[in-house]
């Protein structure tokens, strides 16, 4: 989903929805306002949406999911057809073989009403459990050949892996059609030399940042006058705030009269190195802010001042996901 200068469109990330331990989630309070949410999505271009079965705390274990068929079912059957719902399968240690994800991918399609394009593996784990992968891939191509999904991604793979499972999937005759990784100005690793952002534009993958705003750290504006974190997020934001002026500054000189303040800033940094970023939105007024960054684009030289920064020995980063593999 590419904007028409050829750099990538912007996705929309529902991790938050459903998830009370980090976000807060209340279904009384907020899933009206995810519908308003959603519907404004569409009306505004935004037509990639991520989650996975994982995503929701406790009992509300496959929220996100529930709520995005719910929505998309809702829509009219113009916008439902240009949408692409993409979700994440997690590879538990009980899901084994290539038939270890049928019941869960059969419960990620009930969940979102049959509305699901694209399915993901949701992390590698060669790192702990190599011998699972494999089969599990397999499963999951057998899928995409059988015409259940039309399409098939995966997440949080480095670049060697990355190269491994392309192949596995061009063996049996499955395009491999998306990478996800975390990449925001906080956490630049895949677009260094060697990194996934370079095996992605060589092998023809669609790349996909998640956590393109860190949590929020890159949307703030003024901290002190921000909302009040609670929690994990502020024990994290206390620790990489102080560290952050050098690219909060240049950030808001580049924001300086453009829509969409420093988070369009921070998206179309992604963008601008060949990622669609999927920011968390739960709220009208960050779909406008989101799609305000779709008119418009970093030139060069912005891109260069910001990898900078970001790129420095001593800049601030965000904890790596744990389930990375190489």
């Amino acid at each position: 989903m590419a904007s028409g200068s050829g750099q990538p469109g912007i996705g929309v990330g529902t991790w938050a929805w459903g998830n009370q331990f980090l976000w807060g989630y209340d279904p009384k309070r907020d899933d009206d306002a995810l519908a308003a949410t959603f519907q404004r999505c569409l009306e505004r271009g935004l037509l990639f949406f991520d989650t996975a079965d994982s995503y929701g705390t406790g009992r509300l274990n496959g929220r996100s999911e529930a709520l995005l068929g719910r929505f998309a079912l809702a829509a009219p059957a113009e916008q439902r057809r240009q949408l692409c719902i993409a979700t994440k399968l997690a590879p538990f240690p009980w899901r084994l073989g290539r038939q270890g994800y049928r019941r869960a991918f059969a419960a990620s399609q009930e969940r979102l009403q049959g509305q699901m394009k694209r399915v993901q593996l949701h992390w590698s784990t060669a790192r702990y459990a190599p011998w699972q992968e494999g089969p599990l891939l397999d499963g999951l191509a057998e899928l995409v050949r059988n015409g259940a999904v039309e399409s098939l991604g995966i997440s949080n793979v480095g670049p060697k892996r990355l190269r491994l499972l392309h192949r596995r999937l061009a063996d049996q005759g499955v395009p491999l059609r998306s990478l996800q990784v975390q990449l925001s100005l906080l956490a630049p690793q895949p677009i260094q030399p060697g990194g996934v952002a370079e095996v992605c534009r060589e092998l023809e993958i669609e790349l996909i940042a998640y956590s393109p705003l860190a949590l929020g750290l890159l949307s703030r504006r003024e901290p002190a006058a921000s909302r009040p974190l609670t929690g994990t997020r502020r024990s994290l934001f206390l620790r990489l705030e102080p560290q952050m002026q050098p690219l909060r500054q240049r950030l808001q000189e580049i924001s300086a009269g453009r829509p969409g303040g420093l988070a369009a800033v921070a998206l179309n940094w992604c963008r601008a190195h060949g990622a669609m970023p999927i920011p968390g939105l739960r709220s009208v007024a960050q779909v406008e802010a989101t799609a305000a960054a779709l008119s418009w684009e970093l030139s060069s030289e912005e891109r260069r001042s910001l990898d900078q920064v970001a790129l420095a020995a001593d800049a601030p980063r965000m904890p790596a996901n744990p389930f990375q593999s190489a």
